[in-house]
């Protein structure tokens, strides 16, 4: 007798029907803590989920909500090429030259264990009030990702490619872009994915120091103007901006891996 076979899982309900049950399941607890539990409170209604959609509507027509996205993915993006720059030679560094990670591995730890945001008195004392500190903030939580997984690619590759390639007459440059950067390429990637999540949680206090734009300024100025709607609707959009970032280092990461 032939087992049964197990049917082939549905590929719309896992990738569209699982995911958009999930996002109303959120929803509706959301409007029964609005209107349930917080029924008898004037602050709570103002967080409704038909303000903060009316709100929505609004802002994404009259083009606010834009601009300042714009600013704050600059600001991203110039953090996390500043972590690249200097996070990429120090985990070569440290994945493989062992003197240098038993002397550095210790202080990295440390350093890395620091709050970013603790820095941001110092940020502004240094470099003063504007883009620098807030850069400065990013770079700081996206370089330690970066730094571990470039060493980590670098333990992993097979001392046998080294061997065949010293074998072979390869040099230190055909080395590095034949062996080592594909070697770590997966690696790199799943930390720049890493870093960016941690970017986009220090994003939104860091950009507080100072500015005049940027999702963090946008949740502050609401907050000041008691746009309760408006504030929760660039919650919501800081939450989706930050999905599609991350779902661009996943595709990244699965387009490199063949997966």
């Amino acid at each position: 007798m032939n087992a049964p076979q197990t049917p082939p899982p549905c590929r719309f309900c896992n990738g569209f029907l699982w995911p958009l049950a999930g996002l109303a399941l959120l929803l509706a607890l959301w409007w029964l803590a609005v209107h349930g539990l917080g029924r008898d409170s004037l602050m709570a209604a103002r967080f409704a989920p038909e303000t903060t959609a009316r709100a929505a509507l609004a802002l994404a027509a009259g083009g606010e909500i834009w601009q300042h996205a714009f600013a704050s993915l600059r600001r991203v993006a110039y953090g996390l090429a500043i972590a690249l720059a200097a996070g990429i030679p120090l985990g070569l560094l440290l994945g493989s030259w062992a003197a240098f990670e038993r002397a550095s591995s210790t202080a990295f730890q440390f350093l890395r264990m620091i709050s970013p945001l603790s820095w941001m008195p110092i940020a502004v004392m240094a470099l003063g009030v504007g883009e620098a500190p807030v850069v400065f903030l990013l770079a700081f939580a996206a370089i330690w990702p970066i730094v571990l997984n470039v060493a980590a690619g670098i333990r992993a590759i097979d001392p046998l490619w080294l061997t065949l390639a010293d074998s072979l007459g390869a040099n230190r440059r055909e080395r590095l872009w034949c062996i080592t950067v594909p070697a770590i390429a997966s690696h790199l990637l799943t930390g720049v994915r890493l870093a960016i999540g941690l970017i986009w949680v220090v994003l939104v206090p860091a950009e507080m120091l100072g500015v005049n734009a940027g999702l963090g300024y946008f949740i502050l100025d609401t907050r000041d103007r008691m746009a309760y709607g408006e504030l929760m609707a660039g919650v919501l959009f800081i939450g989706l901006l930050g999905f599609l970032l991350d779902w661009l280092a996943r595709l990244a990461h699965r387009r490199w891996s063949g997966d």
